[in-house]
């Protein structure tokens, strides 16, 4: 274990001490959020990327120590293991060295290599395979003729020799490592249509595609893979041959003692067996790192998805659009309760658009609607021109947002959507789901399976488990961040929540059914199954608006209420001076007196103290506030009003490797190459996230192909 630690410290360029902190409070069962959050003095003040990264390598250096036991019990079961052998497996960085060390001590089916062995042949290999004086390996094979074995001739019992010989090479650890980077380093990797004559398609790039391994981005592996998989495709990972064998032969060939038998036999041993393994090794490898790549890149993306500013407190209609099924409407208040519920046509010819812009225009006076929250899916433009019609017959005074309802059609069919919403079919469900992801969308998005909501580059295609390990991660780490409140909170926003899971939150949430809303953070100890642990992982993250205790609707730990208290009179304020907000001052007077002065006084580190003032500044404040209000719009455009040069203001829709995608308000995302961005970067994300608002200028649209492509430089 101290080994771990010292490699966790080197890699995360961290202090040991920190990080066998961390490692002690994961095994104890903290979670992430709670130690990024309310530990900040035992690891450094890392944030919660950087502790799940360390959660993780913790996990994989973990997982190979377990695999070195295991190779090195195998090993030594077989009588066969030497120190030599066993500091070598000790001293293995990765899974694939402990693989290679392992090899030649795997059972293996028969072989030819084991055939020959069967045969008596290994003597003759061993002989050819020696150093020594130059031997006559022809001469040599003549005894070690046996037709009772099946060596009938001399030449049989060379190819037996060369057999074993060419998987001794094989299997040698030093070999297999130096042609695994020599591939990384010098491969190519090589795409080519399957058919004759293929038609066009999404992989027509790859038809006759060649690329250094060194230099694949992700989306090329993860395209060509699919590719391969739907049979459009043929891969292959070339290493020029040559190459290949000077390098296996330098390894093994020198002051042998039949340099000529041997050189043929390595030739052999790569090209039948070592080329094949190396190609699936290096594609494995390849598609291992475009995985967590777009695993990464999904996280990246699916944040700030999740913690756009919510358009709080304002009656919402949420229109589901759709041609056969009509147009499904929700009207919801401000706290997402819903109001009224109906199906209007507006696809249906003039006649029924007419009644509905009637029939929305009384929902909208009835309820005193101030948005709409339109789908982007199907019939999403006749809709959204419909309810610019129908702003303009309302007099103003109303807004819409396009939103997206990735995921809302797997929300509504769930039985969680059902338990919700019994009294309502799946299609109205799906329209108060839009209509709430304007007003929350952190609380509505979290019903859904992050895979669903759309973010992504060829989720479907990932390691499903990986994915969802990361992306859960991130919607915990985002819950936690904004905090929930415990009287208004959905079973499916609690369970995210750090310490609870999907049984406590319903048990929370029955209990405040029974019992009445929660009036301080302690009556949460009253909620059967959440016990002190899971207490001290969910209390800071949970918030009693409704508690006398003004540090109960903040993110205080109520393991530090007694060092807040303490901060405020060192400053010379009071809670009552929190709750009636006149402590403007505070941080000021805390910077002034010193947070190490304070941390002595107060008997907390001065990281804390530092969060306790944030907190104290502003209770039950929402980080999300802070950032860019999502873009509103009174009007439509269609792609056919885009004239390049055109500036337009958008909202960044998507983030992956060769650009962003930019909802620009008609109904095509705008993409803008990595190359058009404002600053040369390796990756977009450098720059941009999910949810910003940017300013771009369209360069060219092509209506057919759906196709607008524009630029963050300014033209001229």
């Amino acid at each position: 274990m101290e080994q771990i630690i010292q490699t966790l410290a080197r890699e995360l360029g961290r202090a040991e001490e920190h990080v066998n902190n961390v490692v002690k409070l994961i095994d104890e069962g903290a979670t992430i959020p709670f130690i990024a959050r309310y530990r900040k003095e035992l690891h450094g003040s890392m944030d919660d990327q950087l502790l799940r990264e360390l959660a993780d390598r913790l996990q994989y250096l973990r997982n190979l120590d377990t695999r070195k036991a295991e190779v090195t019990g195998s090993i030594e079961n077989q009588g066969k293991l030497t120190e030599e052998l066993a500091a070598a497996i000790a001293e293995a960085a990765t899974l694939a060295e402990v693989e290679d060390l392992y090899r030649p001590y795997k059972q293996k089916r028969r072989t030819r290599a084991t055939i020959a062995r069967e045969k008596g042949l290994e003597p003759l290999a061993a002989l050819a395979f020696d150093f020594g004086p130059a031997v006559n390996m022809e001469q040599l094979a003549w005894d070690y003729i046996d037709p009772e074995k099946g060596v009938d001739t001399a030449e049989d019992a060379l190819q037996g020799a060369s057999d074993i010989i060419a998987e001794l090479i094989s299997d040698d650890a030093d070999i297999r490592k130096e042609l695994r980077e020599l591939y990384l380093r010098r491969a190519v990797l090589v795409s080519k249509a399957a058919a004759k004559e293929p038609e066009d398609s999404v992989y027509r790039l790859y038809y006759d595609f060649k690329q250094p391994v060194s230099r694949l981005q992700g989306y090329q592996v993860l395209a060509v893979n699919r590719g391969e998989r739907e049979d459009i495709l043929k891969v292959s990972v070339e290493l020029d041959l040559e190459t290949a064998h000077i390098a296996v032969r330098r390894a093994v060939v020198p002051n042998r003692a039949a340099m000529d038998f041997v050189r043929s036999a390595a030739d052999d041993a790569y090209d039948r067996l070592i080329q094949p393994s190396m190609e699936r090794e290096i594609r494995n490898t390849l598609t291992d790192q475009a995985n967590e790549g777009a695993i990464h890149m999904f996280a990246l993306n699916l944040k700030p998805l999740l913690m756009q500013p919510p358009v709080k407190g304002k009656v919402t209609m949420g229109l589901d659009p759709g041609y056969r099924m009509g147009c499904k409407v929700a009207v919801v208040d401000g706290t997402g309760k819903v109001l009224d519920t109906t199906v209007v046509y507006p696809t249906h010819g003039d006649r029924k658009k007419a009644e509905c812009i009637t029939v929305l225009s009384a929902l909208i006076k009835k309820h005193g609607v101030e948005h709409i929250a339109i789908g982007n899916g199907t019939a999403s433009r006749e809709t959204e021109q419909m309810a610019v019609e129908l702003i303009k017959k309302v007099g103003g005074g109303v807004s819409y947002m396009i939103v997206s309802e990735a995921g809302a059609s797997v929300y509504s069919a769930s039985k969680l959507a059902a338990e919700e919403f019994p009294q309502f079919d799946v299609n109205l469900r799906s329209a108060v789901s839009i209509a709430r992801r304007l007003q929350d969308p952190l609380a509505e998005l979290v019903k859904i399976d992050p895979k669903a909501i759309g973010v992504g580059q060829y989720q479907h295609d990932m390691p499903q488990v990986r994915l969802s390990e990361t992306l859960d991660g991130v919607v915990e780490d985002c819950v936690n961040a904004v905090g929930v409140d415990a009287n208004t909170a959905s079973p499916s926003l609690l369970q995210r929540v750090s310490g609870l899971t999907a049984a406590t939150a319903k048990n929370l949430v029955k209990y405040r059914e029974e019992n009445g809303v929660f009036t301080t953070r302690k009556q949460l100890l009253k909620v059967p199954k959440l016990g002190p642990k899971a207490f001290e992982q969910c209390a800071g993250f949970i918030r009693v608006p409704e508690s006398q205790s003004v540090l109960d609707n903040t993110g205080v730990h109520p393991e530090s209420y007694a060092a807040a208290e303490k901060l405020l009179a060192e400053c010379g304020y009071t809670l009552a001076d929190v709750k009636a907000g006149n402590i403007a001052e505070l941080k000021t007077k805390a910077e002034a007196i010193g947070y190490e002065a304070l941390s002595e006084a107060c008997g907390a580190g001065a990281p804390t103290l530092a969060d306790i003032v944030k907190e104290l500044s502003k209770p039950g404040r929402d980080p999300r506030d802070e950032l860019p209000p999502p873009i509103l719009r009174t009007d439509v455009m269609e792609a056919k009003d885009l004239k390049p040069g055109m500036e337009l203001q958008g909202t960044v829709r998507n983030v992956i490797d060769f650009g962003v995608f930019v909802d620009i308000g008609v109904h095509q995302d705008g993409l803008v190459h990595i190359s058009k961005l404002p600053q040369r970067v390796r990756h977009p994300s450098e720059l941009l996230s999910v949810g910003d608002v940017v300013t771009v200028w369209v360069v060219e649209v092509d209506e057919k192909k759906k196709r607008i492509s524009l630029t963050m430089k300014k033209p001229g």
